[in-house]
């Protein structure tokens, strides 16, 4: 279930919880990449609001937005860098990312097998991926009040299985959205406190969002040695016709020849009367 990209840019964009929200999710991919200097960066579902730092310093950033969603311009005032992306076709060659960004991706796509398959074709080798979900076991995934509210959420161990099943390797991950998700003053105010401190009072049950890097895996050809089975037997006279049993008159001519051979070294074999 997809939802409409007016109601995700109304929440980021224009509400104080989901600016907060923002800012949140920023600090967390802060820590996981803190240099993308001449990377291509790319994002999809509605991955714009973590991928503005990343602007300046990369080498290229575009925004990909799902069909069932909608696109918006990105970024405001700026050449656009957003466009409207079938879920599981996307127009970018093979290996073309090096680090890509899924928010509101994964968990509200209809195929995320075939998703994880694209995702994966268009990395390059080595390149990185962050899977931004719904915690499973959080507040934020109980609550229709904000974007993490809708889809399919995840446990780290569950979102670790789907990767793996699609040649990623999980290689880190960090929690975020520690405040409950309310418009209350208070908690608004308070959510620099709780984010520092969630990660150090267990706040793995109450963090509302899961940060999971993933590496994408190549296996290399193998170098050397027998490809493929052997399918008959190697001859001993290789590049030969292979000999053929004899016939009488052959037979005959080869003793004749073995008998005139021992004759001249010396050897006279005995006769037969």
């Amino acid at each position: 279930m997809h939802l409409d990209v007016v109601d995700l840019k109304t929440f980021y964009y224009r509400t104080k919880l989901g600016r907060s929200t923002q800012r949140a999710l920023q600090a967390g991919m802060g820590e996981l990449w803190p240099d993308v200097r001449g990377m291509s960066v790319g994002g999809y579902g509605f991955a714009v609001p973590v991928l503005r730092p990343f602007i300046k310093p990369a080498s290229r950033v575009i925004g990909l937005m799902p069909g069932q969603q909608g696109v918006i311009r990105w970024p405001a005032g700026q050449p656009n860098l957003t466009a409207l992306v079938e879920e599981t076709l996307w127009p970018l060659e093979a290996g073309q990312l090096d680090r890509l960004v899924l928010l509101h991706g994964l968990e509200t796509c209809d195929s995320p097998d075939a998703l994880l398959a694209e995702v994966w074709r268009v990395l390059a080798p080595g390149g990185r991926v962050v899977f931004i979900v719904p915690n499973r076991a959080g507040i934020w995934a109980r609550r229709d009040i904000t974007p993490f509210g809708y889809g399919h959420p995840y446990s780290i161990g569950q979102l670790e299985t789907a990767l793996k099943r699609h040649r990623f390797q999980p290689e880190r991950h960090r929690m975020a959205l520690y405040t409950p998700p309310s418009q209350r003053r208070f908690w608004l105010k308070s959510t620099p406190f709780w984010e520092k401190w969630g990660p150090r009072m267990g706040g793995r049950l109450v963090a509302g969002a899961i940060l999971l890097e993933a590496t994408k895996q190549v296996y290399a050809l193998p170098r050397g040695g027998l490809r493929e089975a052997v399918k008959a037997p190697v001859g001993i006279l290789q590049g030969k016709v292979r000999p053929k049993p004899a016939g009488r008159k052959g037979a005959m001519r080869t003793h004749h020849a073995r008998c005139a051979t021992a004759g001249r070294a010396g050897f006279n074999p005995p006769r037969r009367d």
